[in-house]
């Protein structure tokens, strides 16, 4: 028999992911498995093609010829074969089974919780996967079904609709204004305790549009994981930023300048169009919009 038909095409997750990654080692870390599995996987491909594809150097493999000619081919295959899953996914006519949803951490700790337990209610043999991120989950692979953004999603074969925008604003625990004052301008802020980003610059940015420069130092304590974040102002370390409803349902919360103008945050509901046909996902893609959309402030 033909030594390429004995190929497991499974196996080219693994080839692609060492590819990406340069070693055996952080390619077994990111897919969960341990490093002597990958090498054994990595052996039964080079074996089913009859040719090597890495060249192994002291810190790790690097592709050769044979392997750089034949990655972009099977990242194709690998595409086709999720679209594949993906599509047959969506074809499923029965409402029992799983969807998996995604959102920010913020919206996943604070607002989130409340609206799955009605849908569960609702549709008991639906079962319910929440994945709090703060990065973009890609619906196309698999990785969630539905998505809940604050920004307009630009994936392609996506199906998405806007259910409105949510104001923000800044608060500080009333133990922090008790004694450091309420500031009277937004000036004033940089006499007070910000708590900033770590390395995302969007308060910086923020900032910045409303006429005053910060920099990452500024900000004497910062935390890129957002639901952190808000639980760092709520413990009195200083001024931060959040969604307006949330500020004004937390206790002890006290919003700062409310007159300063904030950007809003659109909100997005998300999914493949391939799933958007699946009863299962519709149903709870549509329970999700009718509970957010009176949510938003617009």
């Amino acid at each position: 028999m033909d030594k390429l038909n004995t190929l497991d095409w499974s196996l080219l997750q693994a080839f692609i992911c060492v590819a990406e990654a340069g070693s055996l080692s952080e390619a077994a870390r990111r897919l969960g498995q341990s490093q002597p599995t990958l090498g054994r996987q990595i052996a039964k491909i080079e074996a089913a093609l009859n040719t090597s594809l890495f060249v192994r150097q002291p810190r790790g493999l690097v592709l050769n010829e044979a392997g750089e000619a034949l990655l972009p081919m099977a990242a194709q295959m690998q595409e086709a074969a999720r679209r594949l899953s993906l599509v047959a996914a969506g074809q499923s006519q029965s409402l029992k089974g799983t969807v998996r949803i995604t959102a920010s951490k913020v919206f996943s700790h604070y607002t989130l919780p409340p609206i799955l337990a009605h849908i569960h209610r609702a549709e008991p043999e639906i079962q319910l996967e929440l994945a709090p991120s703060d990065s973009s989950e890609n619906l196309l692979f698999g990785e969630a079904d539905i998505a809940i953004r604050m920004y307009r999603p630009t994936q392609e074969d996506v199906v998405a609709r806007k259910l409105g925008t949510l104001k923000t604003a800044l608060f500080a625990h009333e133990s922090y204004l008790k004694a450091r004052g309420m500031p009277e301008s937004f000036t004033e802020i940089g006499a007070h305790d910000f708590i900033g980003f770590d390395r995302n610059p969007a308060i910086i940015d923020a900032m910045r549009g409303l006429g005053v420069v910060r920099s990452r130092e500024d900000f004497a304590l910062r935390c890129d994981d957002q639901a952190t974040y808000w639980e760092l102002a709520k413990a009195g370390c200083g001024i931060g930023a959040t969604q307006l409803r949330l500020g004004l349902a937390t206790k002890g919360m006290v919003q700062v300048l409310p007159d300063l103008p904030m950007q809003a945050l659109p909100v997005w509901l998300v999914a493949a169009k391939a799933l958007r046909h699946s009863p299962r996902i519709r149903r709870v893609y549509d329970l999700l919009g009718d509970a957010i959309k009176p949510l938003c402030d617009t």
